[in-house]
């Protein structure tokens, strides 16, 4: 079944042209943001997680030969939800939906706020060709290529099943400078979704998934929660292989058993516990002990220091590697994850976060601004508070 083209309200979008913005809108926006940023969104630990299942009633989403995503989703969201309660029966777990009925895009980021969750996980599958394939996981941001503005125009394109016919987002401003703004608000939420974007990537290439990676765009049921959030595009149904695996019962356990992991590693993360491994992990090679010279590159940084993350990894990354494009890197590690930044920025956010912009422009799509304290990871809101201070 397919959407019959309706006409939607303009949004403010951009052209490609418009998407380098200039330093003084970047300070702008940055000194802004210093007065919006609120408490750690995990300082009380995870307490409640919203699961929003992609579509439902009388929007089918995409579909192949047998299985509709509208019910694959929702399978495993309630599979999704079923495990967290089971192994944490303190957490509160929220549906947007838990049967095949049709909820609008605001309503279900509405659910999340109204629940104050610490946690907004979307579940859909993806489009496209019959021969496209793999796992993607979406932050809300700005789209860098034709093929993921695809995805969030099919995504946000089911506002035309709504009784006012999508009227209510002609307000909602997806610029460039109106994304970054919300980025910098909510820069807290934006680097937590980061991080539980790549703890999902890894642990749906350990079941076998081609990892399409963690990408950004402007996805309207993204836009307007106040909490670190994701949107999962779990695979493609048109694709006869994808769609006897996630439109299966064994493949939705498989997968919804893998979010799961990633919802614990970062949950034990977030509460400043050691993460978990699986059966994989706990096989593998225990990696060569970290150079000296690697150790000293952060533990040599004194005072309050900001740097832009560009890669995680699971096993050690040679500092001279070709993926990281002739930069200098520093590695550290966290949670047996071994993570690499680059530049040093003593106590200017605003100047990392533009650096952060030139790394995304030159390929590093995953880029975020992380911050050190004496060569010891600290998190942004307590770094912001301490810059002040300077």
């Amino acid at each position: 079944m397919r959407l019959k083209r309706t006409k939607l309200p303009k949004f403010k979008l951009f052209e490609k042209n418009e998407q380098k913005l200039h330093l003084f809108a970047w300070m702008v926006l940055f000194l802004v943001s210093l007065n919006s940023f609120g408490q750690s969104p995990t300082k009380h630990g995870i307490k409640t997680v919203v699961i929003d299942a992609g579509h439902g009633g009388k929007d089918p989403g995409c579909h192949g030969s047998f299985a509709h995503e509208k019910i694959v989703c929702l399978e495993m969201a309630l599979k999704l939800g079923a495990k967290i309660k089971a192994k944490y029966p303190e957490i509160n777990v929220v549906y947007t939906r838990t049967t095949d009925v049709f909820v609008e895009l605001i309503d279900r980021a509405n659910i999340a706020n109204k629940a104050n969750a610490d946690l907004f996980i979307c579940i859909h599958a993806n489009a496209g060709s019959s021969s496209a394939y793999g796992t993607e996981t979406y932050v809300l941001g700005l789209h860098r290529t034709e093929a993921q503005q695809r995805v969030m125009e099919r995504e946000n394109s089911i506002i035309a099943l709504e009784d006012d016919k999508g009227a209510k987002y002609k307000d909602f401003d997806l610029s460039p400078d109106a994304i970054i703004q919300l980025q910098l608000q909510g820069s807290v939420y934006l680097n937590h979704s980061i991080e539980f974007a790549e703890y999902l990537q890894k642990e749906f290439k350990k079941i076998g998934r081609y990892d399409r990676g963690v990408k950004q765009a402007g996805f309207l049921v993204l836009y307007k929660t106040t909490m670190p959030s994701v949107l999962i595009e779990t695979g493609f149904l048109p694709n006869p292989t994808e769609e006897k695996f996630i439109g299966s019962s064994d493949g939705q356990e498989k997968m919804s058993s893998a979010m799961f992991r990633a919802f614990e590693n970062y949950k034990n993360q977030m509460e400043g516990k050691s993460v978990s491994k699986s059966p994989v992990e706990l096989v593998e090679k225990t990696p060569d002990p970290k150079p000296k010279e690697q150790i000293s590159q952060v533990a040599d940084s004194s005072g309050l220091v900001f740097r832009v993350q560009i890669e995680t990894s699971d096993r050690k990354v040679a500092l001279n590697s070709a993926r990281f494009k002739g930069l200098e890197v520093y590695e550290y590690e966290e949670n047996s994850i071994f993570k690499y930044c680059t530049g040093t920025f003593k106590n200017d956010l605003a100047g990392a976060k533009n650096y952060k912009n030139e790394l995304i422009e030159k390929g590093f799509n995953h880029a975020f601004v992380a911050a050190f304290l004496n060569g010891e990871r600290i998190s942004i809101e307590k770094a912001i508070k301490l810059a002040e201070k300077k």
